[in-house]
């Protein structure tokens, strides 16, 4: 591994982005600097990603305490996911603009604030201002636009890799707090665990600040495998630009295939599993801790699946990856509602091994997919083909919890999501290889 993280290249000592003539020449450190600033991105990302812990949990808790519905629940949560979605094309735009550091501060600084305040909520409607706008303002500004802005900019090399490592962070965040906020939920109450979220958010706010660099220019480094480029000006109009790569890339076949297959995505993992999957458990009599911790497991096995995937990618056809990956996913959520028990037993074992290895491995290949097809735009194109995984994942969050509320069970929902996928699977072969499209919207 060793191998993979040094490079020997000679860069020259940079002023102002310009090369100063005679001025002295130093060596890349042995282990590059781009490794580091991943390293920070990766606790980052799980920092942020602590609230997505919650919702599942909560759901159960809000509703014996305020006597909301289900729905009610579950339309802040799709608000969350929703402005998720839609805020990150616009971060990716912003990191440009001002820097990766400033805005992902910020951001950490919504989501701390929103799962403080919830605290004190008395009413629906602050659930939908704290847990809707303010995370979901906040965790789509350190969406996987953040990861492809850092990957973008200090990667040439190893990319694909770097991609499923900064995408299994979210699971890490996933895997460290699943099981302490569920602890916390049955021994002290749902709101310990929204403090522990926010604290968790704000513990990162140093790191970002002391050790994340915004470009390797300025630390006079060539980004990892690749040649020393000046710092680029900072861009201007950040929205306008966002809005125009939108229109540029709406005009091509492949950005929707892509935004239709990540919308299932979304609808299966964050939307239907991460919100439903325990007290769908829980109504099977399952205790919630128990089903908790099985959520947390796919997180285990989340990280393996997206590290293998981003692999794979470097290594094979993108479209048939997503196209292997979406089949499997949706097989596996039709035989979840027989495997639903009071108790843990094997084939239940197998499902969270199964579905973990597969939850995020469509990262690689779909952000792969953008930079083949739309080139220097890629990081804000796949802020967008994101946007529509959070709208996925708003509608069946919102609608999984309605589905309960009508037929007082989730079977129909697991079966209508393996649709979902399987149509996901057929869509990802569509999708054409790339014909130089990207260089063309990049110019």
């Amino acid at each position: 591994m060793l191998a993979d993280v040094t490079q020997t290249t000679e860069t020259s000592a940079r002023a102002g982005g310009a090369e100063s003539p005679g001025g002295p020449r130093r060596r890349t450190p042995r282990v590059h600097r781009a490794w580091f600033v991943a390293a920070v991105t990766f606790v980052t990302i799980i920092g942020g990603a602590a609230f997505n812990s919650l919702p599942g949990l909560l759901i159960d808790p809000l509703h014996e305490e305020f006597d909301w519905s289900r729905g009610e629940i579950g339309l802040a949560v799709s608000v969350d996911m929703a402005l998720y979605g839609l805020t990150a094309p616009f971060a990716a735009a912003l990191m440009d603009r001002f820097g990766i550091r400033k805005v992902v501060v910020t951001a950490l600084g919504l989501v701390a604030a929103g799962a403080l305040l919830s605290v004190w909520m008395t009413a629906s409607w602050q659930l939908l201002l704290y847990w809707g706008l303010l995370v979901g303002l906040g965790t789509g500004s350190m969406a996987l636009a953040f990861s492809a802005t850092v990957t973008n900019r200090w990667f040439v090399e190893r990319r694909g890799l770097v991609t499923g490592v900064l995408t299994a962070a979210g699971a890490s965040g996933q895997l460290v707090f699943l099981p302490l906020c569920a602890w916390i939920v049955a021994e002290h109450g749902w709101r310990p665990a929204s403090v522990t979220v926010a604290l968790a958010a704000l513990v990162v706010v140093p790191f970002v600040w002391l050790l994340l660099r915004d470009h390797p220019a300025d630390v006079g480094l060539a980004p990892y495998g690749g040649e020393f480029t000046p710092k680029p000006e900072p861009t201007r109009g950040a929205a306008v630009r966002t809005v125009r790569v939108l229109l540029d890339a709406a005009r091509t076949g492949p950005f929707w295939l892509l935004a239709g297959t990540f919308a299932i995505c979304g609808a299966s993992t964050n939307g239907l599993v991460r919100t439903h999957f325990v007290p769908s458990a829980h109504d099977h009599g399952m205790p919630v801790t128990a089903a908790a911790s099985l959520l947390a497991v796919i997180g285990v096995f989340d990280v393996v699946g997206t590290i293998a995937s981003g692999w794979l990618t470097d290594r094979f056809e993108a479209r048939r990856l997503l196209a292997v990956y979406y089949a499997l996913r949706g097989v596996s959520l039709v035989f979840l509602p027989i495997l639903l028990a009071p108790s843990v037993h094997v084939p239940m074992v197998f499902f969270i091994v199964f579905y973990g290895l597969d939850w995020v491995a469509t990262v690689p290949p779909t952000l792969a997919l953008c930079r083949e097809h739309y080139g220097a735009d890629s990081a804000i194109v796949f802020g967008w083909v994101l946007a529509s995984h959070q709208v996925g994942a708003a509608l069946v969050a919102f609608l999984g919890g309605v589905a309960r509320d009508v037929f007082g069970s989730y079977d129909v929902v697991w079966y209508a999501s393996g649709g979902l996928c399987a149509a996901a699977a057929l869509m990802s072969l569509v999708i054409r290889r790339g014909t130089g499209r990207g260089a063309e919207l990049a110019a």
